[in-house]
């Protein structure tokens, strides 16, 4: 039995959450699975945007955000961090770890990659030999949303 608390997680926002009541910026852990041999793979959702209130991501921001979110976990997480991924609805990203789900760590990483975006002078795999979609990246919108989600850091854990 995965203890939530213990993780630094509301036990009581664990999972699936109506989302009307979704904050946002927000840190939410959606899952946790243990496998047979002990390894437990953490879903976390970063929530950048309130969902059905109109504001998302524009395609550009979501595009240049995964690449630093991709970078920054694989370079500070290197053991743990499996993968990024969009969420449809424009108002986040899925973070997915291998034996990592202490909230207090992974605030901490993301504080670390808010910070590596606000300080970097152009987008990780930005080229054309690195990206399917190179020419649709922009560092200051980038920027924009770093800034406005390290201002909200105090709330990062109410997500509801």
């Amino acid at each position: 039995m995965i203890n939530y608390q213990q993780l630094g997680w509301d036990p009581s926002t664990v999972g699936e959450l109506d989302h009307r009541l979704l904050k946002a910026p927000t840190l939410k852990l959606r899952s946790a699975r243990p496998g047979p041999g002990g390894d437990v793979v953490y879903s976390v959702d970063l929530r950048l945007k309130r969902p059905n209130t109109g504001e998302v991501l524009s395609i550009l921001e979501m595009h240049s955000l995964e690449h630093f979110l991709l970078e920054g976990f694989t370079r500070y997480l290197p053991e743990n961090f499996i993968s990024v991924g969009l969420m449809g609805c424009q108002t986040g990203f899925y973070l997915v770890f291998l034996n990592e789900g202490r909230a207090e760590v992974l605030s901490e990483i993301l504080e670390k990659i808010l910070n590596d975006i606000l300080a970097a002078d152009g987008v990780p795999y930005e080229r054309i030999d690195q990206c399917g979609n190179y020419q649709n990246h922009s560092l200051a919108p980038a920027q924009a949303i770093a800034r406005e989600v390290l201002a909200a850091k105090a709330g990062w854990l109410d997500v509801a």
